[in-house]
């Protein structure tokens, strides 16, 4: 299974999530969240940069309270809370973020 950006192919598994972290691009995430019906906003790159960052940091994928938590210091109470994530998010703020931003599945996502 894979995705089709700019002329390369990158893997990805069964759920949608690539299997070599290196392919990821800005054009290959936009290509992820049209196919998860998501049109990128601002406040989208915002999470999707911020869990980058994270992962690159502590390499793990935050859970969703933690990253609603930074989010919240990050960009402020309007947008780091569990409904405003999930308007961005339907299909869960930690799962479907880090699909986007081309990162592992995060752990305790069923």
């Amino acid at each position: 299974m894979s995705y089709e950006v700019n002329g390369q192919t990158v893997e990805h598994d069964e759920e949608g999530y690539i299997t070599n972290l290196s392919d990821w691009s800005e054009d290959l995430a936009k290509v992820i969240a049209e196919q998860e019906g998501i049109e990128m906003t601002d406040e989208h790159w915002a999470v999707v940069n911020f869990l980058r960052d994270y992962y690159e940091e502590y390499q793990i994928a935050p859970a969703v309270r933690v990253l609603i938590k930074a989010i919240k210091k990050q960009m402020g109470p309007e947008i780091g809370n569990n409904k405003h994530m999930y308007e961005l998010f339907p299909y869960g703020p930690a799962k479907q973020a880090c699909k986007i931003a081309g990162l592992p599945k995060p752990t305790g996502c069923v």
